[in-house]
């Protein structure tokens, strides 16, 4: 059975947001395959729509030998688990699993592209995922994802975060 490594960015600004992270990283371990990095959790401020609460963000890495369309049906039933309600694009969630890389494949289905559409655009997503995926290349850029932050031109606050 082939296995691939998907990189999933997990975050939360509503409730509890460390235990929201901590359920989804479980829920998602159990359901999609073997957890196998996971980064420093980052308080980061909110990105598309400023005027609400700091985020929570955690880069996980899994093997999984799911398809990429199941991966994103676990990554929902997670989110759903969670108590996420989508009222408004870029809105607060208690959970939010975005699929940011899916091995080296570039993927894009109604609903679905991967890698992430916005990956190279987003300190909060590149800094947790240059944690346990530093070296990794992004397929369309042919550039690693440290290179890619190194590039950002996303200036928003990304804290390494102390419970």
């Amino acid at each position: 059975m082939n296995t691939t490594v998907a990189y999933l960015l997990l975050g939360s600004n509503l409730g509890d947001r460390a235990a929201h992270l901590q359920a989804g990283r479980a829920r998602l371990a159990l359901s999609v395959g073997e957890l196998i990095a996971e980064s420093a959790i980052y308080e980061t401020a909110a990105w598309g729509r400023e005027d609400q609460p700091a985020f929570l963000n955690q880069a996980i890495a899994l093997r999984t030998t799911l398809t990429v369309g199941q991966l994103l049906t676990q990554c929902l039933a997670a989110e759903h688990e969670a108590g996420r309600e989508r009222h408004e694009r870029w809105g607060s969630r208690t959970l939010d699993v975005d699929i940011l890389l899916f091995g080296n494949h570039i993927i894009e289905q109604p609903g679905l592209i991967v890698p992430h559409a916005r990956l190279a655009e987003r300190r909060f997503a590149l800094t947790p995922l240059v944690d346990i995926a530093g070296v990794v290349q992004h397929p369309l850029y042919q550039q690693n994802i440290a290179e890619l932050l190194a590039e950002c031109p996303d200036h928003l606050a990304v804290r390494r975060w102390e419970e």
